[in-house]
C-alpha cells in the first residue's frame, strides 16, 4: 500500500476514534437507523439490529468508548465477556438458531462491540462468513417491539 493511501486510512481511523464521532457514544441518527436498544447489560447494552437477513441478529457494545478487548483489565474483559454470553443465551431461547457468530471488527469504528450473527442451516451464508449488512431483510415497528420484549424477558 502507498505510504499516503496509508496516511489517509490513519486519518480517517483516527477521526473515527473520537468519542464525539462514535455513533455507540452519541446515541445518534446513525444508530437508530441501523439498531434499537434492548436492554442495559452490567458493562454494555444490547441492541438489535435492523438489518435482519439472520433472523435475530443483535450487536453488544461496550458503555465506555474502548478500542480493543486487550486494552481491558482482567476483570472488565470478564465483564464484558459476560455481558456478550449473557446476550447470546437470550438469543438462544428466542430464537433457537443452529449457531452464533460473533463478529468483532472495529476496523473503522473504534468502540468495542461485538456482532452476533444467528446462523441456521440452509439460511443466508451458513458454513460462511456473514455479510455485515446485506440490506435485504427489514421487519415492522411491530415484529422489532416483539423481537426486544422475547429478549428482554430471556435476560431476566
Amino acid at each position: 500500500m502507498p505510504k499516503e493511501e496509508k496516511k489517509n486510512l490513519k486519518t480517517l481511523y483516527l477521526m473515527n476514534s473520537d468519542p464525539k464521532d462514535c455513533l455507540y457514544c452519541q446515541n445518534n441518527e446513525t444508530q437508530h437507523e441501523l439498531m434499537i436498544q434492548v436492554a442495559k447489560l452490567s458493562v454494555s447494552r444490547l441492541f438489535i439490529f435492523k438489518e435482519q437477513t439472520y433472523r435475530g441478529r443483535c450487536l453488544v457494545a461496550h458503555d465506555e468508548h474502548i478500542d480493543d478487548l486487550n486494552l481491558l483489565s482482567d476483570e472488565a474483559l470478564s465483564s464484558f465477556m459476560k455481558d456478550v454470553a449473557k446476550a447470546t443465551r437470550a438469543m438462544q431461547k428466542v430464537f433457537n438458531p443452529d449457531k452464533i457468530n460473533y463478529g468483532a471488527y472495529a476496523d473503522t469504528l473504534s468502540h468495542l462491540h461485538f456482532h452476533l450473527v444467528p446462523k441456521y442451516i440452509g439460511g443466508p451464508d451458513f458454513g460462511g462468513v456473514f455479510s455485515m449488512n446485506p440490506k435485504a431483510v427489514y421487519l415492522s415497528d411491530d415484529e422489532y417491539a416483539d423481537m426486544a420484549e422475547k429478549l428482554k424477558k430471556a435476560l431476566e
